[in-house]
């Protein structure tokens, strides 16, 4: 059993967790597989977007010098001499006061210069020939989508560590890519331990609970990308943990337990990771829930030994074990997403360590508004139904009033 546990700041804690942490290998998917992943390379613009000058409005496509005189007692007249949609082009000369009918997203004539829209003129046809009168002046470039003016060829659309949203797919595929490199996702195994502990299809037993915890985590490291696999729950014998912990670890890209991490007499982690001669990067976190969060490792192989106590093992692997789980990936900058929120409610307990509550924010009547999910303890189950976000409540203060302003850790929703 470790003797002694030193705590450390949420903000040591942190680094340590991600500490020597390289990205993993990559992987060419196809595009229709991507949304979710990680973005492994750099990607550039091989040409212009608009790639030439084209139509935003459906309209006409004039020279903008045939309307310098027009004027609302002396309107200027056009003869429509061709109509193009989207995908199509007009080749042909163009003469003074001709017009392309032009729709949307169509390419802008070489010899016209400006767009103006359909209830801008006043058509008409004579003899099946169409023509409109038109008496305001338009100035050259007029309603024109300019080549590149999205963007110029060469310039970075994406930087590696991106990750890929509906919006990065439609831009991957107005480049071409049918097929994109991407991080692969990080094996991370769970172990649950605890002889208390029953699977979920088993009915209760006097002074046993069901192992809710394996569960959480392995939707939480699929949430976070990573790629998870049960190893199921461990016994409380010593050396049968030992050999599966072994077994497990050469496996996966990261261990996760959760449970037995305390100092208790069957408390194991302390033991067991002594046995594995992990180094332990920290034992103990100033922090409420999860104290005793204790992350280690192994042959450059991070260990994450997580609360028993729900809500306790909920914060640890959302402030540390996602944390990791980004470094893995490549995502670059801060790994935690926060805000300010009003307080919604009272909370005067004091905090001598970091406090993160399981909190529900919604905006009311403009604010946004942050209040508990639910019981404030950690082990606490039935809150994590509805967070959707940590209160952080800073250590050092004697506790908040509603109405207080307080940061909010931004979570997906879970």
């Amino acid at each position: 059993m470790l003797e002694k546990r030193t705590a450390i700041s949420v903000e040591d804690a942190l680094k340590l967790a991600t500490k020597n942490l390289q990205t993993g290998s990559i992987e060419e998917i196809e595009l229709k597989e991507a949304h979710g992943r990680v973005l492994a390379e750099d990607l550039k613009a091989d040409h212009d977007v608009p790639s030439f000058d084209r139509s935003p409005y459906d309209g006409f496509a004039i020279r903008a010098e045939d309307t310098h005189n027009a004027k609302k007692d002396n309107p200027s007249r056009f003869k429509v001499v061709a109509e193009i949609g989207a995908g199509s082009i007009y080749e042909k000369p163009l003469n003074s006061f001709e017009a392309v009918r032009i729709m949307t997203g169509a390419k802008i004539p070489d010899q016209c210069n400006a767009v103006v829209m359909l209830e801008q003129v006043k058509e008409s046809n004579e003899e099946g020939q169409a023509f409109f009168d038109l008496d305001t002046v338009i100035d050259k470039h007029h309603n024109i989508s300019f080549q590149g003016e999205d963007t110029k060829k060469g310039t970075v659309l994406l930087k590696k560590g991106t990750t890929i949203s509906p919006g990065v797919i439609a831009t991957l595929a107005t480049f071409g890519y049918a097929q994109v490199w991407v991080q692969k996702k990080p094996v991370i195994g769970v172990i649950a331990t605890g002889s208390e502990l029953l699977e979920v299809d088993q009915p209760l037993e006097n002074g046993k609970i069901r192992n809710s915890n394996a569960y959480m985590i392995y939707a939480q490291i699929q949430q976070a990308g990573g790629i998870p696999f049960y190893f199921g729950q461990f016994s409380d014998d010593f050396e049968v943990c030992l050999e599966n912990m072994k077994k497990a670890l050469m496996q996966v890209d990261f261990l996760i337990t959760t449970g037995g991490v305390s100092v208790g007499d069957y408390d194991l982690l302390p033991d067991l990771l002594k046995a594995l001669d992990a180094e332990i990067l920290f034992n103990k976190v100033q922090m409420r829930p999860g104290s005793v969060t204790t992350v280690a490792e192994i042959n450059n192989k991070k260990i994450f030994a997580l609360s028993g106590n729900p809500s306790a093992c909920f914060v640890g692997f959302e402030l540390f074990t996602k944390a990791a789980i980004n470094a893995y990936l490549g995502i670059p900058g801060k790994v935690i997403q926060h805000t300010s929120a009003t307080l919604g409610v009272d909370f005067k307990k004091a905090n001598p360590f970091d406090r993160f509550i399981r909190g529900e924010i919604h905006f009311e009547e403009g604010q946004l508004l942050a209040y508990p999910a639910g019981l404030d303890k950690s082990n606490s189950v039935i809150s994590l139904a509805k967070t959707n976000a940590l209160i952080h409540l800073p250590g050092g203060t004697s506790g908040y009033l509603e109405d207080d302003e307080v940061n909010v850790i931004l979570l997906k929703n879970v």
